[in-house]
């Protein structure tokens, strides 16, 4: 079976990280390549087998911060497919790195990936007990995410349609 490339995807993939600037004393929070994570993310499905193999190898901090901003931006677009990502982003559930455990706390409030709870619970306990982020408080975010969970699977619960 031969797989055919898209050379747009695939050279924005491969050069995800490059360019990008991180928090510092004068901004809280990272500038990405806005013009790669927008065709990326206009790309939407046709995006994801390449994103999916980038998260699955990469340990390049800026490179996941930029894939994870693409990812983000498709969760805004309602980019269907999106849950199947966790297994890749779950991979850096435990990182200590507060920018990508703010990006992941932002993704999976948008996705509500019910298995992403039990680590957001613990990213929020670990920033807590080791708050390691001098220029944000990666709390808020994370904080917001558990929230959202408790108000949408709550509702449901709560207002089960009787008949």
């Amino acid at each position: 079976m031969s797989i055919n490339i898209n050379p747009k995807i695939y050279m924005n993939v491969k050069t995800l990280g490059q360019g990008v600037k991180m928090p510092d004393d004068t901004r809280n929070y990272c500038i990405y390549n806005e013009m790669r994570v927008n065709t990326l993310a206009k790309e939407g499905k046709n995006a994801l087998p390449y994103l999916k193999e980038y998260l699955k190898t990469s340990n390049d901090e800026k490179g996941v911060l930029e894939a994870l901003s693409v990812i983000d931006k498709m969760a805004d677009n309602k980019v269907d497919g999106l849950d199947k990502m966790y297994p890749y982003l779950s991979r850096f559930n435990n990182t200590n790195s507060p920018d990508i455990q703010v990006m992941l706390s932002g993704i999976y409030r948008k996705i509500l990936v019910p298995d992403a709870f039990g680590p957001l619970c613990k990213m929020l306990h670990k920033q807590i007990v080791y708050p390691n982020s001098k220029y944000f408080d990666p709390t808020e975010e994370t904080g917001g995410a558990i929230l959202e969970y408790l108000r949408s699977y709550g509702a449901q619960n709560l207002y089960k349609i009787q008949g």
